[in-house]
């Protein structure tokens, strides 16, 4: 396992479900990985390293958490020294790469998506907003390469807009050259992650995430603030539905152009008064949704990884769900997302709730072997229920059992569910 977050604990927790038993090595870990996997320490960004610890190691699988390696051709290398990778080449990922070359294979799949416009300069950003929103705003400015769920930008008047593609295109923020002006949408939103095997897309369940710091979607874009599994609107038969109307013709471009698309196909999904449109694609498991989805999984991972990452090997799998709700609520260390703070310790962990799953992203043990902040998202807490009701109660019972300084999260994640 190449990572070192939440969702890469909440994989390798699945994994250890896995009737195989398998032996499990995780690169760089964090101080809750090393329960439940051998920690490495090698930088996610390190590619030979990582390469020469899966040859030394003769693993028989690479599983890839973040985007940063996969765009980087972390498994290009695994393919040159013949290490099964579930996780696209870089050709594949640069559908997260870059939201142009997402937006391009759209267009040429003739999948749903907002209009837009690629710009170079704020003047030419400015005319595109006017084209495209006919004068209205909110508008949505991307950073056209990968920003840590930190470059889109949501400008209420053109004021914003303008500052947005000035700290974008001058200032460079995310070594950004180019962005992508988009039509606003109005909707809700759900993630569908499918698994797909280069030829074929299977669907996992629907989840949604939520993006803001504050309750009631206030304050700045964050890589995710909680999620809840599954999204009542998308049930299995709508996720198969909506599968083959946006990930399977994606795959098949990807194909037509050369590239067999192995791992995880990510939809971010808008659902509009005129249907169902693709807000981006990303090319991995999603955070912190993957926290909600995998403890509903009852299929064996382990199986379906390898299966994906062989081509064809998905065709004839239907995976298993449990019946069970799923809600995840992320605890945030002070000054995130601006900034982070480390070296608070973390107290409540051993009294944490055993109904509930307790999932590692920005941690470490400090000299004294406690565990302390190490990072902006912190911890993940899961919690199944009968329904998202109970799921939810349960979940942040949990939290508030666990404590450190400057502590952040929302209270209100999957409230609105439960309430409709």
């Amino acid at each position: 396992m190449v990572g070192n977050g939440a969702r890469e604990h909440a994989i390798l927790h699945a994994l250890a479900r896995s009737s195989h038993q398998p032996e499990l090595l995780c690169a760089p870990g964090n101080a809750g990985i090393a329960d439940v996997a051998r920690v490495v320490p090698i930088p996610v960004d390190d590619m030979p390293a990582l390469v020469n610890l899966a040859v030394t190691e003769q693993v028989d699988l690479v599983v890839v958490g973040p985007e940063g390696p996969l765009v980087a051709g972390l498994a290009d290398e695994l393919q040159e020294a013949s290490i099964l990778c579930f996780g696209p080449t870089k050709a594949g990922a640069e559908l997260e790469g870059s939201k142009a070359f997402c937006k391009e294979i759209m267009e040429a799949a003739e999948v749903p998506t907002a209009a837009y416009r690629v710009v170079t300069t704020v003047e030419d950003g400015l005319r595109a907003i006017a084209q495209i929103q006919h004068g209205r705003y909110p508008t949505v400015i991307k950073a056209d390469g990968l920003a840590a769920g930190k470059g889109v930008i949501i400008a209420a008047d053109e004021h914003e807009a303008k500052a947005a593609l000035e700290t974008l295109l001058i200032e460079h923020r995310f070594a950004t050259s180019q962005v992508v002006v988009e039509e606003y949408l109005v909707g809700a939103e759900v993630s569908l992650l499918a698994l797909c095997d280069g030829v074929r897309a299977v669907p996992l369940a629907s989840a949604q995430d939520y993006k803001r710091i504050f309750d009631g979607d206030g304050g700045p874009n964050t890589g995710g603030m909680g999620s809840y599994s599954p999204v009542p609107a998308i049930d299995q038969q709508a996720a198969v539905a909506l599968t083959a109307r946006i990930h399977q013709p994606v795959l098949d471009e990807l194909k037509r152009r050369g590239i067999l698309f192995h791992g995880v196909l990510y939809a971010g999904l808008m659902l509009t008064a005129d249907g169902v449109k693709v807000l981006e694609f990303n090319a991995r498991f999603g955070d912190p949704e993957t926290q909600a989805i995998l403890p509903r999984l009852k299929s064996d991972l382990l199986e379906l990884l390898v299966a994906a990452s062989t081509t064809g090997g998905l065709d004839g799998i239907e995976l298993e769900w449990d019946s069970d709700s799923a809600v995840t609520v992320v605890l945030a260390s002070a000054g995130y997302p601006e900034s982070s703070s480390a070296g608070d310790v973390i107290s409540g962990l051993d009294g944490a709730r055993s109904d509930v799953a307790v999932t590692h992203a920005g941690t470490a043990l400090n000299d004294d072997g406690e565990t302390v902040t190490a990072g902006g998202r912190v911890l993940s807490v899961t919690a199944l229920g009968p329904d998202t009701a109970a799921a939810r109660v349960t979940a942040y019972a949990a939290l508030d059992t666990i404590d450190f300084p400057g502590r952040q999260l929302r209270r209100d994640i999957a409230e609105k569910v439960v309430h409709t």
